[in-house]
């Protein structure tokens, strides 16, 4: 975009802001400004990820910590925070430089999801805590809604191959690449490939059911990050 449009933001957004420089700067890329959203995306992150496990904690008051932040990391996560990006039409209103605008930085989830902890982070210093909570809370309302303990629950084999499944990508592959040790105390290194990822991940554990979902994790983790 050539110029920022602070009104046509702040009607996609539903909120009114004092501050519209400090606005602008949320939808700053760095390839354009030393006054980019850099620091606006790491307030927003810490705010986003208290105000969510807040929502969590009262909403599962019987979940202990491990349970709590399996939740979280399902709902804030780079995928679904580009999603929101999409679903305020956000990809029109960031400034970006010449180079990404070119290679479509604009539809870039990472650039997207960076925004919206940046926008949460602006959010937060000009409306203050408890409207952004508001805000944050009406956007992943639906989300929130259908969280359930069993989401939490579901090992991170299982989670993996629901998430490949759900984008109609082929299922994971595992296999045992060596195994070390005495039969009592063997160790076998597990590799899991994904269409898609270039990265072939390894874990190791006691055993092979162990080690494939060590490595079933890693690479949930990479997806959703």
């Amino acid at each position: 975009m050539l110029s920022f449009d602070a009104s046509r933001l702040q009607k996609k957004i539903n909120t009114i802001f004092d501050d519209h420089a400090l606005l602008e700067q949320a939808l700053t890329h760095r390839s354009i400004s030393k006054n980019n959203n850099e620091r606006l995306e790491f307030l927003g992150d810490a705010i986003l990820g208290f105000i969510i496990a807040d929502a969590i904690y009262e909403k599962f008051p019987a979940a202990d910590e491990g349970v709590m932040s399996r939740l979280r990391a399902h709902l804030v996560n780079g995928e679904s925070l580009a999603n929101i990006a999409k679903m305020l039409q956000l990809s029109d209103e960031l400034v970006l430089g010449p180079g990404e605008m070119k290679s479509g930085g604009k539809h870039r989830a990472s650039i997207l999801s960076d925004a919206v902890e940046a926008l949460i982070g602006a959010m937060y210093k000009d409306k203050g805590l408890n409207e952004t909570r508001s805000w944050v809370l009406t956007i992943f309302k639906t989300q929130l809604d259908s969280l359930s303990l069993d989401t939490a629950s579901k090992d991170p084999k299982t989670q993996l191959q629901e998430y490949l499944q759900a984008r109609g990508i082929a299922v994971p592959r595992y296999s045992v690449i060596s195994t070390t040790g005495l039969d009592h105390n063997q160790q076998f290194k597990v590799e899991c490939q994904v269409d898609g990822v270039e990265e072939v991940v390894c874990a190791t554990a006691s055993s092979r059911k162990k080690a494939e979902q060590k490595a079933a994790s890693k690479i949930l983790e990479g997806l959703l990050s």
